[in-house]
């Protein structure tokens, strides 16, 4: 277990995990790449841009400065939205620590790279990692965390030891985590997921139904499954917690950022300005365009939603002329 944390982003899921951790009387510290931002949430005790709503702990510490944010860490929390990882561990590269565990809790594929967020890291940061990469993903929506909802997630990563050691820091009694050696499939589920979830929201904004959208998560799975067999993951990974459970979650949940974006494309909005509703990242977007213009090409397989989702947020395609075009396919079998 883990004595003393560092969370790397001041998004939602990094203050609620701020929040558990502090609660369990384990020394946290939160930085942002905005000091002023850090410095009102500091003040105010409440992150009024990216988690309004919920106070802040005194015990919750605040740090803008790139070195000193790491001192003493034992463990690092990467919270930064995926597109953003790469520059921001470029920035702190000089003061991280040699050895010092890093976890992921981000969901996406890197638009240039096609690096999934601990291949990013890892790339960044090389010896100073030395392997010691994980990843904290499941069907986790931010603000059930912060009431104590019961929730689970799945700690994933090479190496068993560092997994069981963020499975006992982040277990709390409404709070259960699960370990698991299959980084690939993980990470992949966590952020293909985000994609259906656009699709899920679109089938909302045009009132079509819960038949629709129970067929598009069994599709849906259907096709993230395919991608990650053939990128190497393991088939049980996509029917756990952090496939078919987050993908369950992030597609019916009123709170999830892609379903709730999706829903305003549906009612005729354009992209640009659904994703502007919102001060998150609408990590769906960036992964869409991963998968579909780098993935697809490379693996060769058979993903129609992602491609008809693409085709909605990319090529300007009308929502109801995507929808004709996939249930007109070629009949098969399932």
């Amino acid at each position: 277990m883990f004595k003393n944390i560092s969370v790397i982003g001041d998004g939602a899921m990094a203050t609620v995990l701020a929040m558990l951790l502090a609660e369990k009387n384990i020394p946290v510290r939160i930085w942002g790449y905005d000091a002023r931002q850090l410095r009102e949430t500091q003040k105010s005790r409440e992150n009024k841009k990216f988690f309004p709503g919920y106070k802040l702990t005194r015990s919750i510490a605040f740090e803008p400065d790139d070195k000193l944010i790491f001192a003493g860490a034992d463990l690092i929390i990467s919270a930064v939205p995926c597109q953003f990882i790469r520059s921001v561990w470029i920035r702190l590269r000089n003061h991280t620590p040699e050895g010092v565990p890093i976890c992921s809790v981000a969901k996406g594929i890197e638009n240039k790279t096609l690096q999934r967020p601990t291949q990013i890291i890892a790339d960044v940061l090389g010896d100073l990692v030395r392997r010691k990469l994980a990843a904290l993903s499941g069907p986790t929506i931010a603000d059930e965390l912060a009431r104590k909802l019961p929730a689970t997630a799945c700690a994933a990563s090479a190496d068993e030891k560092l997994a069981q050691d963020i499975q006992q820091t982040f277990s709390a009694p409404w709070f259960r985590i699960y370990t698991n050696t299959d980084v690939v499939g993980v990470e992949l589920a966590g952020a293909m997921k985000n994609i259906i979830a656009i699709a899920a929201g679109i089938i909302d904004g045009i009132g079509a139904g819960d038949n629709a959208k129970a067929a598009l998560l069994c599709r849906g799975l259907a096709e993230i499954s395919r991608l990650g067999l053939a990128m190497g993951a393991k088939p049980q990974t996509f029917a756990g917690l952090t496939g078919l459970g987050d993908l369950v979650t992030t597609c019916v949940s009123p709170k999830g950022r892609n379903r709730s974006f999706g829903q305003r494309v549906g009612q005729g909005q354009s992209p640009t300005t659904a994703e502007s509703a919102t001060v998150s990242v609408i990590e769906g977007i960036a992964t869409c365009r991963s998968v579909v213009e780098g993935l697809l090409p490379k693996y060769k397989v058979e993903m129609p939603i992602t491609q008809a989702v693409y085709d909605c947020l990319f090529k300007a395609k009308p929502v109801e002329a995507a929808i004709t075009d996939l249930m007109t396919r070629r009949l098969k079998s399932e």
